[in-house]
């Protein structure tokens, strides 16, 4: 486990690299910075500017080595590593509202971008034109689009937004790739097909995620909850409201474990083995020790600052991270087995867990 921080700002959203020898965040404002490791520190190596409006979404391709990224300012730019330097190419969206989130598909080949216009854009390239196009799903979406994960067939991708329902669309593009299979999800599948509307618990889907056979789908939403849906016991779902404050974010480890932050601050371990069997298994954080001891001048008194306080008041959180968790991310293994995965959270820090199967 490792903690490292990245200043004062909050980190919006960050992803790795292939290797995960670097690491791609957004401070919360209209800049992405990539950071290199050297030994124990991370090194800031680029700035990606394009962008006039607050980053919402990064996302790092780990085999063509791109990077996709969308702001409030209703654009989303693709970025390629040339001579050193990274190049946009922006992305015809399409759309009136801020783009809120954007993932690659599993083979690279297109990416899915939610919006608050109430709709998932799946952008692919065009080699006639050299561009990246956009398809739209819209029906029956009624909110803005929270959070995206795709499916490991690369068709299928599941969406959760701000009108209370977690829904799984068919992305296929038939320009692009071949005609899908049937799979447990169902089995006719044109582009914009939904294929499950779930939202029986009254709160956002802030965050989706697909298990790694892809049979299972969990989401967290506002109203503290946690669901699974299973698709091989006939799309059966299975909620577990906890008594936390609301999670913003939800990984699956691997086939039955799944690991869900948010505004406590800390991760938490919850366990499935089929339907109506959804386990809280504990916390996966440590007690924060007491660090002042060995702290520098110059950062006891950054402290003070970043929390607007006196010395006298202890305001000091017992866990890692001192402010809400706003994305999990695999760090080490493969979806069906992850030893390690990284939190950014709101007080510019970021974690690495282990986690031992």
């Amino acid at each position: 486990m490792s903690l490292y921080s990245f200043g004062l700002d909050p980190v919006s959203c960050h992803a790795w690299n292939k290797d995960r020898t670097q690491i791609a965040i957004s401070p919360n404002n209209t800049e992405v910075h990539i950071y290199q490791k050297s030994g124990k520190e991370w090194t800031k190596i680029h700035e990606l500017t394009q962008h006039s409006g607050r980053i919402t979404g990064i996302d790092w391709a780990p085999i063509s080595n791109r990077i996709v990224t969308c702001a409030s300012d209703r654009n989303a730019y693709v970025w390629t590593l040339k001579d050193r330097v990274w190049k946009p190419t922006l992305v015809l969206l399409r759309i009136n509202r801020a783009a809120t989130c954007v993932k690659w598909s599993p083979l690279e080949n297109k990416f899915a971008l939610g919006s608050g216009a109430r709709i998932i854009s799946v952008c692919y390239f065009e080699k006639e034109n050299d561009w990246w196009l956009s398809k739209h799903i819209k029906k029956p979406i009624r909110s803005t689009v929270l959070s995206l994960d795709w499916h490991p067939n690369n068709i299928l991708l599941a969406a959760g937004s701000s009108d209370f329902q977690c829904r799984v669309f068919s992305g296929y593009i038939k320009d692009i790739e071949e005609k899908p299979g049937p799979t447990a999800w169902g089995s006719k599948m044109p582009f914009g097909e939904m294929l499950l509307e779930q939202g029986d618990d009254g709160g956002w889907v802030h965050s989706v995620c697909f298990s790694p056979s892809g049979n299972s789908l969990a989401w967290v939403s506002h109203s503290s909850t946690i669901l699974v849906t299973d698709a091989a016991n006939k799309k059966t779902v299975t909620q577990l409201k906890t008594e936390y404050l609301p999670l913003l974010a939800v990984l699956y480890l691997n086939e039955t474990e799944i690991v869900a932050a948010g505004h406590d601050c800390c991760p938490y371990q919850f366990s499935y083995m089929g339907p109506d069997s959804l386990k809280y298994i504990g916390k996966i954080d440590l007690p924060k020790q007491n660090s002042k001891v060995n702290m520098s001048a110059m950062q006891h008194f950054r402290n003070l600052d970043k929390r607007a306080t006196t010395e006298n008041e202890n305001t000091d959180l017992e866990t890692l991270h001192q402010n809400s968790i706003s994305q999990l991310c695999i760090v080490e293994g493969d979806r069906s087995k992850v030893t390690k995965f990284s939190s950014v959270g709101l007080d510019g820090d970021m974690v690495i867990w282990d986690f031992k199967h």
